[in-house]
């Protein structure tokens, strides 16, 4: 007799940012009986865990929440253990806020896409900080010189265009699933360094300011 399947309510996929219902592989229940007292009524209740596959790109996820049988269905949202969400950088502008998203929404299905839009990530970088130069390099070249990024980060950088080149360009070969964490942690330094630091030493300054105000000054 086929077992039936079963399946989440519609979920973001953690990998690939698909939204669709996922299948549940597996179930731990930890719901035990409970009672408050001695002649109470008993109750059951506890956490579950849930190992789903997404239906886009394959991957398992992790999830659980916690089930009452007194509990509305509203209730019991389930929370992801795994993947951990990929947080954006702080301080990024809207604009490359949704070009990264892109980017890791497809980084699990398609190695080469994703350093195709890494690299026009960085384009959108430089567009955003006024970088002169024609090309990708001269762009960071100019960021470098100006102190918008270090100049190690200029390497790091042309390592992140010529793996862009590559998942463009097929005669040039293949990017594989190796390369795509060494793109994002690249990636991620330059963002990091661009607009995090700065917005963090900003929040920093206006914490320090408020501390520095006198109490009932205005």
């Amino acid at each position: 007799m086929t077992k039936e399947k079963k399946f989440t309510t519609t979920t973001v996929c953690g990998h690939c940012g698909n939204k669709a219902p996922h299948e549940i592989v597996a179930t731990h229940s930890r719901v035990v009986s409970h009672a408050d007292g001695p002649g109470d009524q008993p109750f059951d209740a506890g956490d579950i865990f849930e190992l789903t596959v997404c239906p886009a790109c394959q991957e398992i996820s992790l999830q659980t929440y916690f089930w009452h049988e007194y509990a509305e269905p509203d209730d019991c949202g389930p929370e992801v253990l795994y993947p951990v969400a990929n947080k954006m950088p702080l301080g990024m502008p809207k604009k490359l806020e949704t070009a990264y998203q892109a980017a890791i929404r497809v980084k699990s299905i398609d190695a080469n896409a994703f350093g195709v839009l890494i690299g026009r990530l960085l384009e959108l970088v430089c567009s955003n900080r006024s970088a002169k130069g024609k090309t990708l390099n001269e762009g960071l070249t100019d960021l470098a010189a100006r102190g918008e990024i270090p100049a190690k980060l200029v390497a790091v950088a042309n390592g992140i265009r010529n793996l862009r080149n590559v998942g463009a360009h097929p005669m040039l070969g293949e990017l594989t699933a190796a390369e795509v964490p060494v793109l994002d942690g690249l990636c991620r330094a330059i963002l990091e360094y661009v607009y995090s630091a700065p917005s963090l030493a900003k929040q920093a300054e206006e914490r320090l300011a408020h501390l520095k105000k006198p109490k009932g000054g205005k």
